[in-house]
């Protein structure tokens, strides 16, 4: 008799259009391992359905845990017909707007444990990831997850992602109405719809309930929608084009009064509209923003009013209307008191900072506190536990990577702490400087370049202390390993980006500083780099900001108004001391990022003359381009924006004529020559290009020279500059690297001389 599989096992009970995405999927996998399915067509695949492939470099921990060492990403497939991936990757599990049921993360635990390293993590955007899954579990993965109603479908993928919402939706005092249900309704719409399929890139939307708060985060989507009431009547003012990533951009207001009726049908016509006119060739410039730039928040209005007279009626679009009260919540336990007298201050403590009253009287919603987003499969069955017993499936993953139970009552909240406590959920400081946000970095990202879980980690160890301190408790410190911004360090009120450096010839793991972000107000406006500093002196750096910001603040002065009004130029010079890396024989701990015992990375050593390093000229200039960024800045925070886009343009072209030197001899200083040489030598020869980027910082360089005049006044528009000249510059720094102070005899091959 066959063995049961779970495709017999499940046979019948899963919902018939999932169980026969599934079934095409695995056939997918057989065909591939067979090399009759092309790789690329059979990779956006695999990512319509959450599948990644996953790091391999990155080595033990310091303490021998964390992810091993494995020779190929998931996805690169071994010669011969008996082909079979050769490491696991990573499964991205879509959780629409964070809610999950008991009976869901349960499911999540069994399969974390049997097919994973038993951790569970919470993403930015509300989702479950599970790492070092093998691509051929992946199948029956998600038949087991579609039996609990969870599907893995255009988790990733040109597709419209996970779709998020405030956690406290239908719970809040301050909302003007549950959003909970719109996103429901806009969640199965859009899921597998035809007008969503043919995108350049990935389109993100969220929903929040009201303009103050931070937990909708709507101004960097793709779409964003927050609802208010006007004469008794539901509304939405829509936003369009934001997004985060390389260079930020806060989104354009499409419609300021939407009808709820109307919700769906704009939401369609602007899919269409992206669909159409979106880029499809360079995927650096295939998000919605670029088409509003392209076009005009006015031009593109007018088209999506166009392409929605054009839309055939769908029922759909209101049907869920008459029953809005199907995503509601019943509490499982009658409300009551919270009772601080007499309860262990360990748990006052924690009911400071992870308790948050409901609008309804006598409950709370508790924030589970998670360290780098991640729990145990232990742990998750403990929260499941928690929710059958005191709140029902109220579960929400949040954008910050914690996990709230909602309808707590308060007569509960010890009781359910104590749980929490022994099973190590019970940390306090939810939402406060000390519990900081990360990517994944380094750890299994591809394109990770420091360490920003080790960071992070480090962080939250050495802030709890901040914590305690009204004035820095409430401020947000967010890492990403790399530009992409994963872990939203744009809207920090102190963000690290990472990035790389050489000192001495060795590669040296560094972070920009970020400063400037605003997190409230739906992320209301994005910082900007303010310098670099070695991996290491991080955690220093933000004890000298918040201890300069504790002494300085002027009366209740909010970290942005007080980062403002003493200007960048201050806070470079207080970060000074802690910017410059000691040389390797001083202390080679600088040469390692955290949590990882090797070395960063080697290089030549330079070879000492008269007691000094003989020190590149490249050096000098890419130097001298990172100074001219920063006088930039500093005519930007004065107001002066034109001058401000030339200086930012004119460090560009430091760079690129460091890099041309380089390699080629000398340049003439003017623009067009240095452009033209950088294009010859380091483009067209792709010593410049980065896979993961498909050249896109050079792009930038070329189209600041097209628009060099810079007699705009925008300072948004000025703002993205800025960010474009900083990546251009670490592109910058990141090709000497790989050329190494010495140009290869290959690179020397490709060019020519430069013009004189």
């Amino acid at each position: 008799m066959p063995a049961k599989t779970w495709k017999s096992e499940l046979a019948g009970r899963l919902p018939e259009e999932l169980d026969r995405e599934i079934d095409l999927f695995e056939g997918q996998i057989a065909l591939r391992k067979q090399g009759k399915m092309d790789e690329r067509l059979f990779a956006e695949t695999r990512l319509r359905r959450g599948v990644y492939g996953q790091r391999y470099d990155n080595g033990l921990r310091d303490d021998g845990t964390g992810p091993k060492p494995l020779a190929f990403p998931c996805g690169e497939l071994t010669k011969g017909p008996d082909t079979v991936w050769d490491a696991p990757g990573m499964q991205r599990i879509k959780i629409p707007y964070g809610k999950m049921s008991a009976e869901q993360l349960d499911m999540m635990a069994d399969l974390a444990e049997e097919l994973s390293d038993a951790i569970l993590h919470v993403t930015t955007r509300q989702d479950i990831q599970l790492h070092f899954v093998h691509i051929e579990d992946t199948p029956d993965m998600h038949r087991r997850l579609a039996s609990v109603g969870i599907t893995t479908r255009e988790a990733c993928g040109n597709s419209v992602r996970n779709i998020t919402a405030c956690q406290f939706a239908g719970v809040c005092n301050d909302e003007s109405f549950d959003v909970t249900p719109y996103a429901e309704a806009m969640t199965r719409f859009l899921l597998g719809h035809p007008d969503v399929q043919e995108f350049g890139r990935k389109f993100k939307i969220a929903f929040s309930g009201c303009d103050d708060h931070p937990c909708g985060l709507v101004t960097f989507h793709d779409l964003g929608a927050v609802g208010f009431v006007e004469d008794g009547k539901r509304y939405f003012k829509v936003v369009v084009g934001g997004g985060l990533g390389a260079v930020p951009v806060v989104a354009k207001v499409l419609a300021e009064k939407c009808p709820e009726e109307e919700l769906l049908p704009l939401t369609q016509a602007v899919s269409r509209v992206f669909a159409r006119l979106g880029e499809k060739q360079s995927r650096a410039r295939a998000r919605i923003k670029f088409l509003m730039q392209k076009f005009g928040i006015d031009e593109l209005r007018r088209l999506v009013e166009e392409e929605r007279k054009l839309l055939r009626e769908d029922p759909r679009w209101t049907d869920y209307l008459s029953h809005l009260s199907a995503t509601d919540e019943e509490p499982l336990r009658p409300g009551g008191p919270l009772a601080l007298d007499g309860a262990p201050a360990t748990f006052r403590a924690w009911a400071e900072t992870n308790l948050r009253p409901q609008a309804q009287d006598g409950y709370y919603v508790a924030t589970v506190t998670l360290p780098l987003g991640d729990f145990s499969s232990d742990q998750a069955r403990v929260l499941a536990d928690l929710a059958r017993r005191y709140t029902g499936d109220t579960l929400r993953c949040t954008v910050e990577q914690n996990v709230a139970l909602r309808w707590v009552s308060g007569a509960d909240a010890l009781a359910l702490w104590e749980a929490l406590d022994a099973a190590g959920l019970g940390a306090p400081g939810a939402g406060t400087i000390a519990d900081p946000t990360s990517c994944p970095g380094t750890d299994t990202c591809k394109l990770g370049i420091s360490s920003s879980r080790g960071l992070t980690g480090e962080l939250r160890k050495r802030l709890t202390v901040l914590a305690d301190d009204p004035v820095t408790r409430p401020l947000h410190v967010k890492t990403s390993g790399c530009f992409n911004s994963c872990g939203q360090h744009h809207v920090a009120d102190i963000g690290f980006l990472g990035v790389s450096r050489n000192v001495g010839g060795r590669k040296v793991p560094h972070f920009n500083v970020v400063l400037g972000g605003q997190w409230t107000e739906n992320a209301k406006s994005y910082g900007l780099v303010v310098g670099a500093v070695p991996s290491k002196s991080a955690p220093e750096a933000v004890e000298v900001l918040t201890r300069a910001y504790q002494e300085g603040r002027e009366g209740d002065e909010s970290f942005q108004a007080w980062v403002q009004r003493i200007g960048k130029g201050t806070i470079r010079k207080l970060l000074e001391p802690v910017s410059k890396a000691p040389s390797y024989e001083e202390d080679p701990s600088y040469y390692r990022d955290w949590g990882d015992p090797r070395e960063y990375g080697t290089g030549d050593l330079g070879v000492g003359e008269c007691a000094g390093e003989i020190v590149p000229w490249v050096e000098f200039g890419l130097t001298t381009s990172e100074q001219e960024q920063y006088e930039a800045q500093d005519l930007y925070d004065a107001g002066q924006h034109q001058a401000a886009a030339a200086k930012a343009f004119a460090s560009m072209v430091t760079a690129a004529a460091a890099l041309v030197r380089h390699l080629a001899g000398q340049v003439r200083d003017e623009p067009s020559d240095v452009v033209a040489a950088f294009r010859r030598h380091l483009v067209d020869t792709e010593l410049f290009f980065d896979p993961f980027v498909k050249g896109k910082f050079a792009d930038y360089f070329f189209r600041a020279f097209e628009r060099r005049k810079f007699e705009t006044d925008d300072p948004e528009a000025v703002h993205a500059l800025l960010d474009e000249a900083r990546l251009f510059l670490e592109a910058s720094h990141a090709c000497y690297q790989r050329l190494g102070a010495t140009p290869p005899p290959s690179a020397a091959g490709l060019i020519q001389p430069a013009a004189e």
